[in-house]
C-alpha cells in the first residue's frame, strides 16, 4: 500500500475519484496539456524521434486527456489511449474526435488491449504508479509485436515528497524482457 492509498482512505476507488476530480484542470499543467507551441513541439519531436515510423499501432498507456495520444495520432499513427480515470478518458475522446485514435477506461499495468498487439507500448509519467512496475512491464512487452518496442518517459519530480521512478530503475526493470535497450536519460 503506497502512503498516497493510506493517506486518502479508499485506495484504488478513492485514487480513480481524485483522477477524475482532477480531469478537468489536468490540461492546465504545461507538461499535460501541452498548450504552449514550445512544449508541444520539444514533445511532437520527442514522439518522432521515439516511436516508430508510420502507421503503426501505438498504445499509450496512462493516457490522461490524450495530449501524447493526439501528438501520435497527429503524426500518422493509430493510437489506443488507455488509463483509468473515465473523465479522462472522455476528454481524451473528445481531443481524439477525427482521427484514428481510441481511448479505453482501465488498468493501465494490465491494459483492457485483448488480443490487439501493437508496434509501440507509449508511458509517460506511469511507471511509478502500478504497485508492481516489474509485472507491469512484463504485461506492456507482452503486448508488443515481433520488433516493438517500448517507449518510456520517466523520472522523480518534487523535492519535499517527491514521486516517480528513478531512471535507472525502469533499464534495470526492462533489459531482461527485450532484446535492445537504448536508454536516454534527458
Amino acid at each position: 500500500m503506497s502512503e498516497r492509498t493510506a493517506a486518502g482512505g479508499d485506495g484504488p476507488d478513492r485514487e480513480r475519484a481524485d483522477r477524475d476530480a482532477r480531469a478537468a484542470a489536468l490540461d492546465d499543467e504545461p507538461d499535460h496539456g501541452l498548450r504552449d507551441p514550445r512544449m508541444r513541439a520539444a514533445w511532437a519531436e520527442r514522439l518522432r524521434d521515439r516511436l516508430p515510423g508510420p502507421p503503426p499501432d501505438v498504445l499509450d498507456l496512462g493516457c490522461g486527456t490524450g495530449s501524447p495520444s493526439l501528438l501520435a495520432a497527429e503524426q500518422g499513427h493509430r493510437v489506443t489511449g488507455a488509463g483509468p480515470s473515465p473523465a479522462r478518458a472522455e476528454r481524451a475522446r473528445v481531443k481524439l474526435a477525427g482521427l484514428d485514435a481510441m481511448c479505453l477506461v482501465g488498468d493501465t499495468a494490465d491494459p483492457p488491449a485483448g488480443e490487439q498487439r501493437f508496434d509501440a507500448v507509449l508511458a509517460r509519467h506511469v511507471l511509478w504508479t502500478p504497485p508492481d512496475p516489474a509485472r507491469a512491464l512484463r504485461r506492456w512487452t507482452e503486448l508488443l509485436r515481433p520488433e516493438g518496442r517500448t517507449v518510456l518517459v520517466e523520472g522523480v519530480w518534487g523535492t519535499v515528497t517527491p514521486i516517480g521512478i528513478p531512471p535507472k530503475r525502469p533499464t534495470m526493470l526492462l533489459r531482461p524482457l527485450v532484446s535492445r535497450l537504448h536508454p536516454q536519460h534527458l
